[in-house]
């Protein structure tokens, strides 16, 4: 069997096939572009894991897939993110069968690890999904036993408990001392991309009461650290400019998360309208037979102001501002 799609881009350098009727699709509600043909009715969930499953060790298995055989867990860490960020995408472009079918690419990745796992003695696929199930339930008292929370504020504050009272019940983990309290910070990965650390940090600490009572306490925050931004500047020191400019961007980062917002996601919002309005800016120079770096800097806010207008126009709503 050929090697999963994102490892037969990467070794052969061939791009990505277009996805079918993406440009009929594109940010469409899933309500809309729901037409995924029904093959799986009739048949049980279980019995259709449990096949999966057995595709996943065959081609683990002696006489198996040459390229799967091979493949570690760490081997396979790069193939786990791009797959996320897929599903990620699908979910952008509002496509349900392109959802679909990235969902089951992610799946496919817990599958492997899974499987490497059980060949090594050290869990299996029933594991993890044991785990889990037993872990929704805990965490969930108010649907499954008797605590009562009627709103989402109260579902949160209860989960961070329950995982704060989980944690110091389990032994230490990695390098942690055995005498060391645990953190309701330990599960925020280091290895998180640093927007995605900084939002899951300042949620946890929220969760458990550490967060500002009105949003005017973070931009008073904010105006603060850019006198100290400033105060760096003036005084020519790298490394507390640095500094301070992380220090505004992790107070952005709560600014976004006070005001119930994903802060990776708005960026994306401002990072597509960026390029929608530079790319227009691009196609308007090169009309003239010139390129961007022939005008003047005025020239360019000119060129700016126009894109911005006409390339707001084209975006959905949930985009402009």
């Amino acid at each position: 069997m050929p090697p999963p799609r994102s490892k037969r881009r990467k070794n052969s350098r061939r791009p990505k096939p277009p996805k079918k009727n993406a440009s009929k699709s594109a940010r469409r509600p899933f309500a809309e572009s729901r037409k995924i043909p029904a093959k799986s009715s009739g048949r049980r969930i279980g019995k259709l894991f449990e096949g999966l499953v057995a595709v996943q060790a065959r081609l683990r298995a002696p006489g198996g897939c040459p390229w799967d055989r091979e493949q570690t867990h760490s081997s396979l860490r790069t193939y786990l993110v791009e797959e996320a960020y897929e599903v990620l995408d699908a979910i952008e472009t509002g496509n349900s069968k392109e959802l679909a079918e990235e969902l089951g690419d992610l799946l496919l990745q817990v599958l492997f690890h899974a499987d490497l796992a059980r060949e090594t003695g050290a869990f299996n696929i029933s594991d993890v999904i044991t785990g889990i199930h037993d872990k929704m339930v805990r965490r969930h008292p108010h649907v499954f036993g008797n605590v009562k929370a009627e709103t989402p504020g109260e579902v949160l504050k209860n989960w961070a408990q329950l995982k704060a009272k989980e944690k110091r019940a389990a032994p230490p983990k990695g390098k942690a001392s055995q005498n060391s309290a645990p953190s309701a910070l330990d599960g925020v990965p280091r290895n998180l991309p640093a927007l995605l650390e900084a939002y899951q940090m300042t949620r946890r600490a929220a969760q458990l009461g550490f967060d500002w009572e009105r949003v005017e306490g973070i931009f008073e925050k904010i105006d603060e650290e850019s006198r100290e931004l400033r105060a760096a500047l003036g005084i020519s020191d790298r490394r507390a400019t640095e500094e301070e400019v992380g220090d505004i961007l992790f107070s952005v980062v709560n600014l976004a998360r006070f005001l119930g917002l994903d802060p990776e996601v708005t960026l994306k919002y401002s990072n597509l309208k960026f390029k929608e309005r530079f790319q227009e800016m691009e196609r308007e120079a090169s009309r003239s037979g010139k390129r961007l770096s022939d005008f003047s800097k005025e020239k360019l806010e000119q060129l700016w102001e126009a894109a911005k207008t006409k390339a707001t126009a084209k975006l959905p709503l949930e985009f402009k501002s």
